[in-house]
């Protein structure tokens, strides 16, 4: 099965650090994204960009609004798709990821929610 695992953090908390901080942080993250790679189940693994749109029908068209849309103050800042027997073993493989290994990433909200991944058509990967 293949799970979504969506990465959050709290930006008013890493913009309120100095660059030179928040790059250290960062640097310890390699080691951990590279255990994740060498599990062999991750599919994707990609940063996202805090632009967003939205596309809603609305009154008889399509309609396009700019984000980002919560109401909470973490936002969505990755997301990376594994494939894991079940939701243990999912749990297991997610915990790879730097958002739960580098300890400085509490201070900034970081955190792994984990998703079963469904397909309503699935497509060929090459």
């Amino acid at each position: 099965m293949k799970y979504l695992c969506l990465g959050y953090l709290e930006p008013e908390k890493m913009n309120a650090r100095p660059k030179a901080e928040i790059d250290a942080v960062m640097s310890e993250c390699q080691p951990h994204l590279e255990e994740l790679y060498k599990s062999g189940q991750l599919i994707i693994d990609a940063g996202l960009s805090f632009e967003t749109k939205s596309l809603r029908w609305l009154n008889g068209k399509v309609t396009v609004i700019d984000g980002p849309f919560i109401e909470t103050k973490e936002m969505l800042g990755s997301a990376f798709l594994i494939e894991a027997r079940d939701m243990e073993e999912a749990i297991r493989v997610a915990s790879l990821h730097p958002t739960t290994q580098v300890g400085a990433g509490e201070q900034f909200g970081w955190r792994i929610e984990i998703r079963p991944f469904h397909y309503f058509k699935e497509g060929q990967v090459s």
